[in-house]
């Protein structure tokens, strides 16, 4: 590795993560952060994609069902944080992994924002976020699928306080929206693809067998 890629690595290196998995799943009527998917829970198969990823540290955000989704995750080099406030709205997950990074004695320029039910994530995604950031030095990276744009998204420190402020169930989203002319986007087709319902968990099932 040369000088000027160790540098760049060392930079990509104070790029955090947070996986958002606090929610009730009351829509799948179990929690879907423990269904199987490629011969694993969703919300460990996310974080190791996560742990692959050129972002450290890596935080999950646990809340509902805690107790039963912190087993899957333990093993992991990953900070966990509860968020005792679930209930009041993913706001309140993204409000406790960005007062947990503040706190952290390293120097975080980023975060990237993802959640633990869009099963399509992939390093190579994350990694892309981290590159357009440095190479387009816009404040924002979000994935752009649907005709919309969303997270997976990279913010900024700039925007720390942004997402410390967001309320009730408003979420990553909210930020972006609001900042569009800040925002560079990354095409994510697949991004689109999440599993809200056990019909959305059937037709991801029925894509490939082995994904269980």
């Amino acid at each position: 590795m040369d000088s000027t890629t160790e540098q760049i690595e060392t930079e990509k290196s104070t790029i955090a993560i947070m996986i958002l998995a606090a929610g009730a799943s009351t829509r799948m009527g179990t929690p879907k952060q423990l269904l199987l998917y490629q011969k694993r829970s969703l919300v460990q198969y996310i974080t190791e994609i996560a742990i692959a990823s050129v972002c450290k540290p890596v935080v999950v955000v646990l809340g509902a069902y805690s107790e039963q989704i912190r087993p899957q995750i333990n093993h992991l080099p990953v900070s966990i944080v509860e968020n005792l406030d679930w209930a009041c709205g993913m706001s309140t997950s993204i409000n406790s992994a960005i007062q947990f990074l503040h706190n952290l004695s390293q120097n975080i320029e980023a975060v990237v924002i993802v959640v633990c039910d869009q099963p399509f994530l992939s390093p190579q995604i994350i990694n892309q976020l981290v590159d357009a950031y440095y190479s387009t030095k816009k404040p924002i990276i979000a994935c752009e699928y649907a005709g919309t744009l969303g997270v997976p998204a990279l913010f900024s420190k700039r925007f720390f306080y942004k997402l410390a402020e967001l309320q009730g169930t408003s979420g990553a989203k909210k930020v972006i929206n609001n900042n569009v002319t800040l925002v560079f986007s990354l095409p994510f087709a697949q991004g689109d693809i999440d599993i809200d319902t056990p019909k959305d968990y059937e037709q991801l099932l029925s894509i490939n067998s082995d994904y269980i």
